[in-house]
């Protein structure tokens, strides 16, 4: 999760300006991409950021941080947060989009080769199992061959008698 005054300073906006976007296009952050932390959550994130808590450096207003905050922040999910990229026309924003973008491509061709390697060691897999099975039956063919076969049974020699 990332907060909405982080969101807005990596695309170079005013967290004023930056939830103003997310509100006016609020279709594009369902529930699972974007939320609004409850007053507790807001608490407990000021006792947290120690430093920002009395808001008096200059950023801490601007950015809306520490105790200064009029509204609960949002937070977002990393879906949430590339969004929040294509809703916003700072120039940095549009760089960061087109990053996600490209990220996202070169993730799917990863993923299709993973995919096509899998497969291969799956085939690999059934031939060695394939294999496994005639190798143990060489071994117990070459073992049968190397154990001393047993002597025949061998009559008796000389003339037995009846009585015995």
């Amino acid at each position: 999760m990332i907060l909405d005054t982080d969101l807005a300073t990596l695309y170079g906006v005013t967290t004023k300006r930056f939830n103003e976007q997310v509100r006016r296009n609020i279709g594009r952050f369902p529930g699972d991409f974007m939320f609004q932390l409850t007053w507790e959550e807001s608490r407990a994130l000021w006792s947290q950021i120690a430093t920002l808590e009395d808001g008096s450096r200059p950023q801490d207003k601007t950015l809306g941080r520490g105790k200064h905050r009029k509204y609960r922040p949002l937070a977002f999910t990393e879906h949430g947060a590339i969004m929040a990229a294509s809703v916003l026309n700072s120039e940095r924003a549009v760089k960061v989009s087109v990053y996600a973008v490209r990220a996202f491509v070169k993730l799917r061709e990863m993923l299709a080769t993973h995919k096509q390697l899998s497969a291969r060691l799956d085939e690999l897999e059934r031939k060695l199992q394939g294999h496994d099975r005639a190798i143990l039956a060489l071994v117990r063919a070459i073992r049968q061959l190397m154990s001393p076969p047993e002597e025949p049974r061998r009559k008796p020699i000389g003339f037995a008698s009846e009585l015995e």
